[in-house]
């Protein structure tokens, strides 16, 4: 398709603009994603990356420009929203060839919008099913009832006009296409430190890190990382854990991330339960756990599982977006029923039961993601992709 191209006669490298919601210091799955992507990105793009401003703390990468956003003092679920500056946010993508897209969200959409009406070449990354995200986080009955068609038909509007989707997984494509979504999708799977995120070869500095959280080496750590928010509905794992305590007095449960305060207070109450707010190596805190838990309402692909996986922790997880095709029941994994803690109860205590099937099914999923899941072959079908699709060298 001649109208994809973009001519680079007299240019060096093409100009992307990376448009999020979502970056760092903030610990989360796009964020992990981008600062595995921009490095192998910008050999062969300038990049400029559109994004929020953390009150001054500038997180900076070799040879990319920010745009930075500031934000304002309201907050949906556990996001800050950024006071939108959209003389700024045209000015860059003015600039663009071609205009790269994580969230719909004041920066994201609002770069989306302007893209297309400057006729910008313009691909969105499907992180989230933006309407059930919108609708989750929130504890409110009537903005959940309106923003699910709103959210959706926003998205409708926007991902319409993209000259490409870019989704984790074949059934993220089907859901949206099912949705009547026929932009053009293009299906690239996310990936996982493997030398980063491996079960520990240090037995006394997994026993150093339990004892400064104040766990005994005979005690079962049931754990959770990532964002604290309503969609991750912690309720449902808090009381499988206390129903689990009855009976397993010492167990205990610990909560690696940051996000919504009376969430993290209500954890923070609750006896056996140890939070640890977002860290940067988190990696330690997962070679500290003996079982992972997802209790999601939606996912796509959630890198947290993936690197809990690549740990060779046995996974408990809902079955939600492209998690439920890349774990077999049983084999590496189990499922319990979304939102019912009976169900993630009675899954969790077979595994307190028995080390052999925590054993079988950590390893097998370590086998999963080293064979399955990889940020080299991430980044690399990305590249390949924008090159093959949007550029033509001579």
């Amino acid at each position: 398709m001649t109208e994809n191209i973009v001519d680079l006669e007299n240019v060096k490298k093409p100009v992307m603009v990376i448009a999020s919601d979502n970056f760092l210091p903030r610990r989360d799955g796009i964020t992990r994603f981008l600062s595995e992507v921009i490095p192998r990105l910008k050999d062969k793009f300038d990049i400029i990356v559109i994004c929020p401003d953390y009150e001054g703390v500038e997180v900076l990468i070799d040879g990319v420009k920010f745009v930075r956003v500031p934000l304002s003092k309201r907050v949906v679920g556990d996001f800050k929203l950024p006071k939108v500056k959209f003389r700024r946010i045209i000015k860059a993508v003015k600039k663009a060839d071609i205009v790269f897209t994580q969230t719909l969200g004041p920066i994201g959409g609002s770069a989306l919008f302007f893209a297309q009406k400057l006729r910008r070449k313009t691909v969105a990354f499907i992180h989230n099913i933006e309407w059930e995200l919108v609708a989750q986080a929130t504890s409110f009955s009537f903005v959940k009832r309106y923003s699910y068609p709103i959210t959706k038909r926003i998205t409708h509007y926007l991902y319409s006009r993209c000259s490409y989707l870019v989704v984790p997984s074949e059934s993220i494509s089907d859901v949206l296409t099912w949705k009547d979504l026929r932009t053009p999708k293009k299906i690239i799977n996310l990936g996982v430190d493997t030398n980063k995120f491996k079960p520990s070869d240090d037995s006394l500095e997994r026993l150093k890190l339990r004892e400064l959280l104040g766990v005994r080496d005979d005690q079962l750590v049931i754990g959770y990382h990532g964002r604290i928010a309503r969609e991750k509905d912690l309720a449902t794992l808090m009381r499988a854990f206390v129903k689990l305590r009855n009976q397993h007095p010492s167990l205990k449960l610990l909560v690696v991330g940051s996000g919504i305060k009376e969430i993290e207070k209500q954890l923070e109450k609750q006896p056996g339960v140890i939070h640890v707010p977002a860290v940067s190596d988190v990696e330690k805190y997962l070679q500290a756990m003996d079982i992972y838990c997802l209790t999601s309402l939606t996912e796509t692909t959630s890198l947290s599982v993936l690197e809990a996986m690549s740990t060779s922790l046995p996974v408990v997880t809902s079955r939600v977006g492209f998690v439920k095709d890349y774990i077999s029941h049983g084999i590496n994994g189990l499922f319990f029923q979304k939102g019912d803690s009976f169900s993630l109860a009675k899954e969790i205590e077979l595994l307190i039961e028995s080390k052999q099937l925590r054993e079988k099914l950590g390893g097998n999923a370590r086998h999963t993601i080293v064979h399955r899941f990889d940020w080299d072959l991430t980044g690399m079908r990305l590249v390949d992709f924008f090159e093959n699709t949007f550029i033509k060298t001579k």
